[in-house]
């Protein structure tokens, strides 16, 4: 299954990381982008793709648990993770030139 640009943002951000990655920190890749969504939307989109990366087996999420909802404070990879993220800071980047 192939991943978003902020997942793999995610992944080569953790991958550089010593220690556990704090939310806060993916907050950048939006600080590039030609459409920026409100900041609500925001924390909504990166939640999201947190944890749909932990039910892929590349993070592990720390936080607290309520009934209905996960609040992950910090993330750290997995070695499965850590082995994509390593894949993907060796792959070129394909750029858009029209022939």
């Amino acid at each position: 299954m192939p991943l978003s640009g902020l997942q793999k943002y995610i992944l080569k951000t953790c991958y550089g990381l010593k220690r556990a990655a704090v939310k806060g920190r993916f907050w950048k890749f939006y600080q590039s982008a030609k459409i920026i969504p409100s900041k609500t939307e925001q924390v909504k989109i990166i939640s999201r793709s947190i944890d749909r990366l932990i039910n892929k087996g590349y993070l592990v999420g720390y936080g607290e648990k309520t009934r209905s909802k996960w609040y992950i404070a910090e993330i750290r990879l997995t070695a499965l993770g850590s082995r994509l993220a390593k894949k993907l800071l060796g792959e070129q980047t394909k750029f858009p030139f029209k022939k």
